[in-house]
């Protein structure tokens, strides 16, 4: 298969999907919506993983693990949320599958072994924790509890794309319950703000803190947090999400506490998640047209060593050299790989470690050894430069800090030239179609307006940013008041 991509300029959408199945990160299964993650694009995925557990048992939180099928009454029971997400459901209703008389060797579902109740599929998990939960709590003494899990969710989508949307997605989902109202609103910023600074300080995307809208919140939660990040098509992308519950789901399930005050009072609740989509974002937001560029803190491979010689007298040569580099290299937390595969020239080395996106390169030849030197070349602006063996450890370490740090202000610098503040409804249908980004408008705030707009452009409300300014003015589209602007764009 040809490693050469479609550009992007060309067509966006062609040059993702080919990026993620020859960059080795995922590609589609057999079943339909659904992906295999490749050893690849799952080595990404664990760095994530295990920079984000960390983050959230610093913030106090536990992991624990519930069930992946949900009684349907259950489901049911808090209504908003039920209704929210039963169009997505995957059910099961039968538990067992027997041979068919009529077509040996084929097998049909035993109707003698029909479930007393539907089992719902899990695409998400409030219903069956705030059942336990119920379980759990009794008493003031028993809160808070700050868990997590980490998970697979169905979400029966009928428009799929690897990473972004997919049938079955791997994500954590936060569940804390509290004692106050207060609490649980400050537990559902905290986590917000923890998404904020891995993607930031990790991914390199840079996001806006905002809240949804009534119609965008998650279903059953009295407010949505979140953060929106702008990829390089100008599409907007939610990459992360924290919902402030309320008692919802405590009245749902019946879930009260004795207070200190000897009250009987229902729990508060939050939820908060991040998925799979994350790398989506990941991948659109730096990669060009050789390929991914991966931010170094993710990087599987940071570094890759890759000999240029002829018989086995030069590669041990080269080996002997190498090594005491790599092991300090790893010594210092930086993970490196040296390819001596005999299988594959250096030509096809180059452009296989340049479409995976590894930060740093080095090459090494004859040349360079009689010469004490190194070729070190970066990934993400394709510089190449000479460094003596003695200098390599330092530039190596400056490079991938010089890197997590271009690629960001390169982000954030697109993000500033496409947040775009207009006045009038055709402003914002000519921006929207010829520029792309975040249109920054006033909106009545009413659900009716915010349906309309969509209608008519395929623009949504991404969030009402935390930091706007109180700003009078009219309605892009209806000319009644409005105190601020909100941020509108098309999305994934």
């Amino acid at each position: 298969m040809s490693k050469k991509l479609t550009k992007r300029s060309e067509d966006y959408s062609a040059w993702y999907n080919e990026l993620v199945v020859k960059a080795d990160l995922a590609e589609n299964s057999g079943v339909r919506g659904c992906m295999v993650i490749k050893p690849y694009g799952y080595a990404i995925w664990e760095k994530m993983q295990a920079q984000l557990d960390k983050m959230f048992k610093e913030t106090g939180h536990e992991n624990a693990y519930f069930p992946l099928f949900v009684p349907k009454s259950l489901f049911e029971a808090e209504e908003k949320n039920a209704e929210g997400f039963a169009k997505e459901c995957a059910v099961v209703t039968h538990y067992r599958l027997k041979t068919d008389e009529e077509n040996p060797g084929k097998l049909m579902v035993d109707p003698e072994a029909k479930l007393e109740e539907e089992l719902v599929v899990r695409p998400t998990s409030e219903a069956i924790i705030w059942s336990t939960y119920k379980n759990w709590i009794q008493s003031y003494r028993d809160l808070p509890i700050l868990v997590n899990q980490w998970a697979n969710v169905v979400r029966w989508e009928m428009r799929t794309r690897l990473f972004l949307r997919t049938a079955e997605f791997l994500w954590q989902e936060g569940h804390t319950a509290h004692a106050t109202e207060k609490e649980a609103i400050a537990e559902a910023e905290q986590m917000m703000h923890v998404y904020a600074e891995f993607v930031e300080n990790f991914m390199a995307v840079p996001v806006v803190k905002g809240l949804k809208t009534e119609t965008e919140r998650f279903a059953g939660a009295v407010e949505t947090y979140c953060i929106e990040a702008l990829m390089q098509d100008g599409k907007a992308l939610q990459a992360g999400t924290s919902h402030f519950l309320g008692q919802n789901f405590a009245k749902a399930f019946d879930v009260k506490f004795a207070s200190k005050e000897g009250s009987l009072d229902y729990v508060w609740a939050t939820s908060w998640g991040v998925s799979t989509r994350l790398m989506g974002a990941l991948i659109m937001t730096h990669s060009d047209d050789n390929g991914l560029v991966l931010p170094p803190k993710l990087a599987p491979i940071q570094v890759v060593i890759v000999p240029i010689y002829k018989g086995e007298e030069q590669l041990n040569a080269i080996r002997e050299r190498v090594t005491p580099i790599v092991n300090d290299l790893r010594s210092k937390g930086i993970s490196v790989k040296f390819d001596d595969r005999d299988t594959q020239k250096p030509g096809w080395k180059f452009n296989e470690y340049e479409l995976k996106g590894v930060p740093v390169r080095l090459a090494v030849g004859q040349r360079d050894m009689e010469n004490g030197t190194f070729e070190v070349a970066r990934r993400d602006t394709l510089e190449k430069q000479t460094v003596a063996v003695n200098d390599v450890i330092a530039v190596i370490e400056h490079l991938l800090e010089d890197i997590q740090q271009n690629i960001y202000q390169k982000a954030i610098d697109y993000r500033a030239s496409h947040i775009t503040e207009v006045n009038s409804f055709e402003e914002f249908k000519d921006v929207l179609e010829n520029k792309g980004g975040f249109i920054s408008a006033h909106w009545d705030g009413t659900p009716e307006t915010e349906e309309k707009i969509k209608e008519l452009t395929k623009a949504t409300i991404r969030c009402i940013p935390l930091e706007n300014k109180e700003e009078k003015g009219v309605c892009v589209l209806t000319g009644a008041p409005s105190k601020q602007r909100v941020l509108f764009a098309k999305a994934y």
